[in-house]
């Protein structure tokens, strides 16, 4: 199992690399959100990223935007989003990045009254994210999401995406499958989708927010989802995604999945 961080993009990029390296991590976690690492800013700094992770010996992975609208009924609102999400990805292309995790669009305003209208552009987004991706060469990850997202939250929902796109892997976000609820879905998306398992978001919460808490710092069961996981011989990679200002919670974190 490789072991990487996600940099927090209201920080420096080029800081958050660094102290991600420091910390010891396999490999970082490209989010590429404004302020600090929106596309246009990752490519203005690709020299100095390159030289940063040679120097610490570590890998990169990539997270496409966050806050954008792919399932939105505004065609104008879906269409820059996925123009967001293409200078993502060739941005990663130029650094070499061969994974990247895709939030599914959230549904809001209008699109909850007409939900099967809202989650039908989702799908199609999805369709035309994974093109461009399987055309850089890349490995594309669908993220579970948290239950006010309203669009692929559940286990089952995912069997219409792998039916669909028989190439997309799941990246299982263990926070966000402890939200909403009164059981975490963690081990019923490993039972169910261990084989399509590509990459692991790791971070504790209490149930209610999510917090991105330092692993132990809330209530999820570690232990069982790990040994979960162990089963199913799951071994790529797991990020710590969790964005304390002390950062050697990070370091704690990992030490605590690994044990």
């Amino acid at each position: 199992m490789k072991y990487g961080a996600m940099n927090f993009p209201i920080k420096p990029l080029l800081k958050e690399i660094e102290e991600i390296g420091e910390l010891g991590f396999d490999y970082v976690e490209l989010t590429m959100d404004p302020p600090e690492a929106a596309p246009q800013k990752v490519l203005a700094q690709k020299k100095s990223i390159l030289n940063l992770l040679n120097r610490y010996k570590m890998g990169i992975t990539g997270h496409l935007p966050t806050f954008v609208w792919t399932s939105d009924l505004y065609d104008s609102l879906r269409n820059a989003s996925l123009q967001e999400n293409f200078k993502a990805l060739e941005a990663s292309a130029e650094l070499g990045i061969e994974k990247l995790v895709l939030h599914p669009g959230y549904i809001t305003g209008m699109g909850k009254f007409v939900i099967d209208k809202a989650k039908g552009y989702g799908l199609e987004s999805i369709e035309t994210i994974l093109k461009k991706a399987n055309s850089l060469g890349m490995t594309l990850c669908i993220e579970n999401m948290f239950p006010q997202a309203h669009f692929l939250t559940q286990p089952q929902e995912f069997e219409e995406v792998f039916e669909i796109f028989t190439e997309i892997r799941l990246a299982l976000d263990i926070g966000h499958a402890n939200l909403g609820g009164d059981r975490n879905r963690a081990i019923e998306f490993i039972r169910r989708y261990g084989y399509r398992i590509g990459h692991i978001h790791a971070n504790d919460n209490f149930g209610k927010e999510d917090n991105h808490l330092p692993i132990g710092a809330g209530i999820i069961d570690f232990e069982r989802i790990i040994k979960a996981l162990k089963e199913t011989s799951y071994n790529e990679t797991m990020t710590i995604e969790v964005f304390s200002k002390d950062r050697d919670y990070l370091r704690i974190s990992k030490e605590k999945i690994k044990r």
